[in-house]
């Protein structure tokens, strides 16, 4: 037959390699799955694998080439330790299907002679390469979906298909490409797209695969935003050996315990989870039907497959629209007539217990018709957040934000300053941290009372919000000390953020001076006790700022380093011509 390989091209196959690289739990650093990738196709005169694939694909070879490379690919996944449990990602050229030898049930062939669960094997399908009309992305990602094959969709985002995939046929897995991860930290406009392609997602019950990351800020943004898993330089580069394919990623752990003061949050999301216990996807319909009999206080149950990853819900309203019509009960029974539970199921968001739970209630708020969102445990099902629950939440959410917001300037408090400041000191980028101080404000509040004092206090937060971009973290301490801090995008060129400081300074000064008597003014005094009730002359109101700022690429620098060095450094203010102190920590 014409389309079986040649003898070139099996001694090819036994030159080339699969190198594996991790795909973790971005939550955890626990090993999730492996992308196959082609190695030593040098060795067989190649300069990459695309020209590679190419050369098979002209020849009219690809298919029973890509048959022979997963089954190499899959024969060496099982040398991984505890292959079992996690899952193999293969790459798969677009143009198969156009193969005249394609044909149905080859890859459960393979799987079942290594013994390998259809479960395990996810077919990863390029955005990126363009095929014929005759065989498009949405063809080809429906016909292993009807395998009950998992399917990812690689480079999201940049590719001929985009958002038309997620109408048409919905993925289980898109892996957003590394040209939106890139900087993402420092990129408004690349974190709100991946945000929302993340949160669309998510709500369509898809994973979302963070690839590339290189680097912390990456990673932690990534998991901020909602991302489920994380493959990357900065995980593991891909590696020939199967030995080195770790459970857990000793420096990822490390990274992870960055966030280990958002615990609090982590209880409220963990007091408000119920329990539900799921059903697998394959059950039959007579066990579900007893199921609800069972637990009739239960309208919806989370569905999982054999890996007790969730797939979906069930509503209860849907068997009851069975149960309470003619013939309803023989047509759940019977799965000839198409009513197997995968027909019954409703897309369902599902994220990691250690989530961000202000991830969570956005992911909530931006869907009106959501039930609620299922719960997982190292990408297992752990439990259901219902609508109601969300609800909940979000008010305990509004409560502590409440309780540490300032009442007078509705600026956040300690709590947040000192979560800040913890950012700061284990980031390795440049921030510009800066501690302001009213100059003679006691003196003013005695002279002129508690109500105007607070009008003062409120001009100054005023003046911070309106002088300060957005992205800018603005804190009240208490009393007449502010913070506010950002990070510093142009460590080079940090003259213009000192600049803004002063507008700051000079434009309380100018503004204060309204606040006293046309006298006062005159003078450029008021007269008043001191601290040892001696009278004394101070002079009009103004504001002393403290400026860190911390270099790139910085070694640990401790929270109580930095609030030594803006304190020390606010006396020193007090007495600059300007009232302004600026330092660099090298």
């Amino acid at each position: 037959m014409n389309n079986e390989l040649t003898q070139q091209w099996k001694n090819n196959l036994k030159i080339l390699d699969v190198a594996f690289q991790p795909i973790i739990n971005i939550h955890t650093g626990t090993l999730y799955g492996v992308e196959a990738l082609l190695r030593n196709f040098q060795d067989v005169g190649f300069k990459s694998i695309f020209s590679l694939f190419d050369a098979v694909y002209k020849e009219k070879l690809l298919y029973s080439f890509d048959l022979a490379l997963r089954e190499k690919a899959l024969k060496k996944y099982t040398q991984i330790q505890n292959y079992k449990n996690i899952k193999l990602f293969y790459n798969l050229d677009n143009r198969v299907l156009e193969m005249e030898n394609f044909s149905t049930g080859n890859t459960t062939k393979i799987l079942q002679e290594l013994n390998i669960k259809k479960e395990n094997l996810c077919f990863e399908i390029s955005e990126r390469q363009e095929i014929s009309s005759e065989f498009d992305l949405e063809k080809i990602l429906q016909h292993y979906k009807n395998e009950d094959f998992s399917i990812a969709i690689d480079d999201f985002g940049v590719g001929y298909s985009g958002y038309k995939l997620f109408y048409d046929s919905t993925p289980d897995i898109i892996k957003i490409d590394r040209f939106f991860l890139q900087g993402l930290e420092k990129n408004m406009k690349k974190k709100l797209m991946v945000r929302n392609i993340t949160h669309l997602a998510i709500q369509l019950g898809i994973k979302v695969i963070a690839e590339g990351v290189e680097t912390k800020e990456e990673y932690l943004t990534c998991k901020d935003i909602g991302c489920h898993l994380a493959q990357g330089y900065l995980i593991q580069k891909p590696t020939k050996n199967t030995q080195k394919i770790y459970q857990q990623y000793a420096n990822i752990i490390d990274i992870i315990k960055f966030d280990r003061r958002i615990s609090d949050k982590n209880i409220l999301l963990k007091n408000n989870i119920d329990k539900i216990q799921p059903l697998n996807i394959k059950t039959k319909m007579n066990l579900v039907i007893e199921y609800f009999k069972k637990n009739q206080s239960v309208p919806i149950v989370p569905l999982v497959n054999s890996q007790n990853e969730p797939v979906g819900i069930l509503l209860e309203s849907d068997i009851k629209e069975f149960l309470y019509s003619p013939y309803g009960m023989s047509l759940l029974l019977n799965e000839q007539n198409n009513s197997k539970l995968e027909n019954l199921l409703h897309p369902c968001g599902h994220a990691d217990i250690n989530s961000n739970t202000t991830t969570l209630i956005e992911l909530f708020a931006n869907n009106p018709e959501s039930s609620g969102i299922i719960i997982t445990k190292n990408s297992g099902y752990y439990g259901f957040l219902s609508a109601k629950a969300i609800i909940n939440m979000m008010h305990q959410e509004n409560m502590i934000q409440a309780r540490d917001q300032n009442p007078l300037t509705k600026l956040p408090g300690n709590t947040m300053i000192e979560k800040y400041i913890y950012k700061v000191s284990q980031s390795s980028a440049s921030h510009l941290l800066c501690y302001f101080d009213l100059d003679n404000f006691k003196a003013f509040n005695d002279v002129y009372g508690f109500r105007n004092g607070d009008r003062i206090i409120q001009l100054f937060a005023d003046i911070l919000k309106k002088e300060l971009p957005k992205d800018v973290f603005k804190a009240h301490i208490g009393g007449d000390d502010f913070f506010v801090a950002w990070e510093n995008k142009n460590f080079a060129h940090s003259s213009f953020d000192t600049k803004m400081i002063e507008n700051i300074l000079e434009k309380f000064a100018s503004s204060a001076k309204e606040f006293y008597s046309k006298k006062d003014k005159e003078n450029g005094y008021i007269v008043s006790k001191n601290r040892k009730e001696q009278t004394c002359r101070f002079p009009l109101l103004t504001a002393s700022a403290s400026l860190l700022i911390t270099p790139e690429k910085k070694s640990f620098i401790s929270e109580e380093s930095i609030n030594t060095i803006l304190s020390c450094q606010k006396k020193v203010a007090k007495n600059e011509p300007k009232h302004l102190a600026v330092s660099s920590l090298i």
